[in-house]
């Protein structure tokens, strides 16, 4: 049976292989919907191979130099397109959004009562509870490489066998380095991933190891386990990417190589599997390790956690003010270390926004927590 599928940031990386899915299997989708931020000229691209019917842009484009019949694909424009567009009924909708700006559309989505294919992991960061609430008749399915195996790891199963869950981390390309080479580190060395290819913003998070505290507290949501039922490693080979631990003592483990075609077709198919191409793990003189944290240099990840624990607004600005922090960091206003050093400034004075419950009050806190955080950017920049 073929799927209508909408995707949702489909020019970005999550969207770009997501698409590749489709090129190798054709007969089992139909692409109803693709949106962008600003890239019209892919986005358009897209549109035309896939024979796509809604197209949506959130910044207004200039038509005038386009061919009409690509002009004419444009029907959603203009702030909350992506949205709009994820509200209307298809069988899946990918959420490849990348950032904060994603909440809106999972939102949308699922409230008009469509299955979430969910890379975008701001969604249950800022949203919680209130966005697992919109969904109790429907599937949220986890994209993220790591939430993508441990919903694998736990399906079937029942919740009283669980002890933990386990969520592998990368490391990025500092883990093994001294802090002293890390204070002048620049975006061109945190841009290096060891093993992924990934967009600018996440591939930071990875360095600064806020990637995996975002992901920590959208396991807590997703899996609904306490915070202290998440254990993180730190696995540099980058493939195992995460798992079960049973109270019997058990461990199951989901490995795979590292490519992101896997998880993209099982949560726009699930509960099938497709061949995407992807090569199968060599186990000849194979070596997999598992190392702690290093939260006295990577102190976003225990000030993710903490955030998450207090709750309320504080995963919010938690995400706001990493955003804040690291396009300053990528504009060369904040070192490294110091994107930390913004967000525990920000933690510290959150002031009391009420309940998480509607994008009112989420949207309040994230305007506050950037502009806090861009203050306080500007206080400590070298």
């Amino acid at each position: 049976m073929r799927r209508r599928l909408t995707i949702l940031g489909s020019t970005g990386s999550v969207g770009r292989q997501a698409l590749d899915v489709v090129r190798a299997h054709p007969d089992r989708f139909e692409v109803a919907g693709l949106s962008a931020a600003s890239n019209v000229d892919l986005l358009l691209e897209q549109a035309a191979e896939f024979d796509v019917g809604r197209v949506a842009l959130e910044r207004e484009p200039d038509v005038s130099s386009l061919p009409r019949d690509l002009a004419n694909r444009i029907e959603v424009t203009g702030p909350g397109a992506a949205r709009r567009l994820a509200e209307e009924p298809v069988d899946v909708v990918l959420n490849g959004i990348v950032g904060f700006a994603g909440l809106s559309a999972t939102v949308g989505a699922l409230q008009a009562g469509n299955t979430v294919a969910l890379a975008n992991k701001e969604s249950l960061v800022a949203g919680g509870e209130w966005v697992m609430n919109l969904a109790p008749s429907n599937r949220i399915i986890p994209v993220d490489s790591e939430h993508s195996a441990i919903f694998q790891c736990l399906e079937g199963r029942d919740a009283s066998e669980v002890d933990r869950i386990l969520l592998t981390a990368s490391g990025g390309p500092f883990f093994e380095r001294p802090k002293a080479e890390l204070l002048d580190a620049g975006p061109e060395d945190a841009l290096r991933h060891p093993t992924w290819q990934m967009g600018t913003k996440i591939t930071i998070d990875s360095a600064s190891m806020m990637n995996k505290g975002l992901e920590v507290i959208e396991a807590h949501h997703l899996f609904g386990v306490p915070y202290e039922d998440v254990r993180v490693v730190v696995h540099r080979q980058s493939v195992v990417h995460g798992g079960a631990i049973f109270r019997d003592g058990s461990v199951i483990l989901h490995a795979a190589v590292p490519d992101m075609r896997l998880p993209i077709a099982f949560g726009i198919l699930h509960p099938e599997r497709v061949d995407v191409g992807a090569q199968p793990i060599g186990f000849d003189a194979a070596t997999w390790t598992f190392d702690e944290p290093r939260n006295d240099v990577f102190r976003c990840l225990p000030l993710a956690i903490q955030a998450g624990q207090a709750g309320g607004p504080y995963p919010v600005a938690l995400n706001a003010a990493n955003e804040a922090a690291v396009e300053a960091f990528l504009e060369g206003r904040i070192k490294f270390l110091q994107i930390a050093d913004v967000i525990e400034e920000v933690l510290e004075i959150v002031p009391d926004f009420g309940k998480m419950q509607s994008m009112e009050n989420i949207e309040a806190v994230d305007r506050w927590a950037r502009s806090a955080a861009t203050r306080f950017a500007q206080d400590i920049a070298p």
